[in-house]
């Protein structure tokens, strides 16, 4: 069956950088907000730069919050990157208190210690627990992560692989069933990252 990726368009995010990327490894993608496209694609993307409120307010303008649970509920394949990883949690507290998709159980809370903020450049990846986009990934590999918020997780059943930064490990790599999130840019962290977007194409139809 033909393989067509959506990436999620509501108007923040790194869009033109992740569908360069799967171009790179010779996947069509989308870059869309349209219902029927979103029905009809093999997989999908949610990228995100920016704040988690405005994000969700775009999300429901558009009508893509419950789209986007629509096919998450569906079983297929769903990756969010940054900020979409973030809104795939039950809960943000940037700026206020805000609703996210509620896909993956816990909260996104703010980075706190004696450390820079926003995190931003190459860290090492632990590997806490297999899954799909972590296939043939090797221990410790550097992917590069720019955030000022992190997520708590409500089970740690869900973690996959973190990093640590100060006296916090983030969650770097996150799953519940077919929904996967990376804290991370894969489409910033070189061959490692490609080699997880691959893994992702790999699941879908």
């Amino acid at each position: 069956m033909y393989k067509l990726i959506c990436i999620i368009d509501y108007g923040m995010g790194n869009l033109k950088s992740v569908q360069k990327a799967l171009k790179y490894i010779g996947t069509d993608s989308k870059i869309t907000s349209d219902e029927h496209e979103i029905e009809k694609c093999s997989g999908i993307i949610l990228p995100g730069v920016g704040a988690f409120p405005e994000a969700m307010k775009n999300l429901k303008k558009r009508n893509l919050d419950k789209i986007l649970k629509k096919e998450a509920q569906s079983g297929k394949p769903f990756i969010g990157i940054c900020l979409g990883m973030q809104l795939l949690f039950d809960m943000g507290e940037e700026i206020e208190e805000c609703e996210g998709l509620g896909l993956i159980p816990g909260k996104i809370v703010k980075l706190y210690g004696n450390i820079k903020i926003p995190h931003m450049g190459w860290n090492n990846l632990i590997i806490e627990k297999q899954c799909e986009i972590l296939k043939d990934v090797p221990e410790n590999s550097y992917v590069y992560f720019v955030h000022s918020f992190y997520a708590k997780l409500k089970s740690k059943e869900n973690l996959n692989a973190y990093g640590t930064y100060g006296e916090i490990d983030v969650p770097a790599v996150v799953n519940k069933g077919n929904v996967y999130g990376t804290q991370f840019h894969p489409e910033k962290s070189g061959d490692v990252g490609i080699k997880m977007l691959k893994n992702f194409v790999n699941m879908t139809i």
